[in-house]
């Protein structure tokens, strides 16, 4: 059995926390002011700049944000919560984002009814067409079982 001492009694332990304040390291960097510390690559990290991305046409999309824009899409369209991109494929003048959306929300969410939604975008990021593919319990998910 342990006995517990009143908080007023307790060794008092000091931790230590971060703050924004600068450190108080001896080393010669920290001693400078921050304005006459010169940036030099660290020895971990490459000393070469990352190569640019190549140039695009404006207004083109990448998948990422060919991805991002289907996502909005369907989100304005449906008013529902929207789980996340499935697949992002390009397809002949733009591409083709698949989009998972809650239809039904239900306790425990594992009864939660999904959609998977599939939308087409123009190169520029204009919606031409959106679809529901399939609906199924988030629990059925695994099976592709149609609710």
């Amino acid at each position: 059995m342990t006995i517990r001492r009143p908080a007023a009694e307790q060794p008092r332990v000091r931790r230590r926390f971060r703050t924004d304040a600068p450190s108080r390291s001896r080393d010669e960097a920290s001693e400078r002011p921050r304005e006459q510390r010169s940036e030099q690559p660290s020895e971990r990290s490459p000393a070469a700049k990352p190569e640019p991305a190549p140039e695009r046409a404006r207004g083109e999309l990448t998948a990422v944000t060919a991805g991002g824009v289907g996502l909005r899409h369907i989100a304005e369209l449906t008013t529902k919560g929207v789980e996340g991109v499935t697949s992002v494929a390009p397809s002949d003048g733009g591409w083709v984002v698949e989009v998972e959306v809650v239809e039904d929300r239900r306790i425990p969410s594992s009864g939660d009814i999904l959609a998977l939604y599939q939308v087409q975008i123009d190169k520029e990021g204009s919606l031409l067409s959106y679809r529901r593919i399939r609906r199924y319990k988030r629990a059925n998910a695994e099976y592709s079982e149609a609710y």
